[in-house]
């Protein structure tokens, strides 16, 4: 069965500590640099959403990505 997309992974080419806003950016095509100055912005400007705390989970949650893996293309 071919889903399309393949499933959300922690980038091991865009990373900066675990891959987490790389992997998240290569999955949805976005901008990297945007997605991880955006995540920075939120989690000062916001006491309800500590950003810190949300991406060990995510690192936790999300695997890496392995060799051999297939990269979400790009449109």
């Amino acid at each position: 069965m071919d889903f399309g997309t393949p499933p959300l992974r922690r980038s091991r080419d865009r990373r900066i500590v675990a891959g987490v806003m790389g992997g998240i950016a290569e999955h949805f095509d976005l901008n990297v640099t945007l997605l991880r100055v955006l995540y920075v912005i939120v989690s000062i400007a916001s006491a309800a959403f500590p950003g810190i705390i949300v991406y060990l989970l995510l690192w936790l949650l999300i695997p890496a990505r392995r060799p051999g893996d297939p990269v979400p293309a790009r449109g």
